[in-house]
């Protein structure tokens, strides 16, 4: 069983800076590509961040310039960098990896319960 806790969420005034963590727990093997994902209330779940073990990483539009994901492969945990934060960042933010758990098995996606970022005067 592979479990996902993140943490460093928070209340923050506009233009702040919150840095979140994500670490993967249980039987792994190797986990593969790691991300944030954020869901604002009534509004579909959507992807802000990905990285790659080889640290290739894609941005959503919306965040490019002011997040930055980053992750640490010995402890299996994925970090995101937020700096000039805005309202509409405001949401729950989950983190999500592929994981396998045995050699030569498959990979499967794992998510963390979330974390809550608010960002408001």
């Amino acid at each position: 069983q592979v479990l996902l806790v993140e943490s460093g969420g928070g209340l923050v005034q506009p233009g702040g800076s919150l840095r979140l963590s994500c670490g993967a727990s249980g039987s792994i093997f190797i986990t593969y590509n790691m991300g944030w994902y954020r869901q604002a209330p009534e509004k579909q779940r959507e992807l802000v961040a990905t990285i790659t073990r080889s640290d290739g990483t894609n941005y959503a539009d919306s965040v490019k310039g002011r997040f930055t994901i980053s992750r640490d492969n010995a402890k299996n945990t994925v970090y995101l960098q937020m700096n000039s934060l805005k309202p509409e960042d405001t949401a729950v933010y989950y983190c999500k990896a592929r994981v396998s758990t045995v050699v030569g098995g498959p990979a499967y996606d794992s998510w963390g319960q979330g974390t809550q970022v608010t960002v408001s005067s």
